[in-house]
């Protein structure tokens, strides 16, 4: 029997698109709706960061820790870029995955 992960790196933001948040975590929706409710105390609470403009899929959390890194480490300009190839108008993509 294969034993699958699932991990994933996001990236939330708030209404303006001003503020990025990069995260990663197993279960994108538990996040996601932790995020968007404000349960979790720090950052993305106080900026309001309920909007998932971005993420990837891993199927191993070693690879899903060193891609969180990698992008918390760009400039803004190089993530905006990354956004921008697969979701140009920075909707949030909890609508598209029925979240909403």
């Amino acid at each position: 029997m294969t034993n699958i992960h699932q991990y994933w790196v996001y990236i939330m933001s708030n209404k303006t698109r001003s503020v990025l948040y990069i995260g990663m975590t197993n279960d994108l929706y538990r996040r996601y709706t932790e995020h968007k409710n404000g349960t979790i105390n720090g950052f993305t609470q106080k900026y309001k960061c309920h909007y998932l403009l971005f993420y990837e899929e891993y199927g191993h959390v070693e690879d899903a820790i060193t891609r969180e890194k990698e992008l918390k480490a760009w400039r803004r300009e190089k993530k905006d870029d990354l956004i921008a190839k697969t979701n140009p108008q920075k909707n949030d993509l909890a609508e598209a995955l029925g979240w909403v």
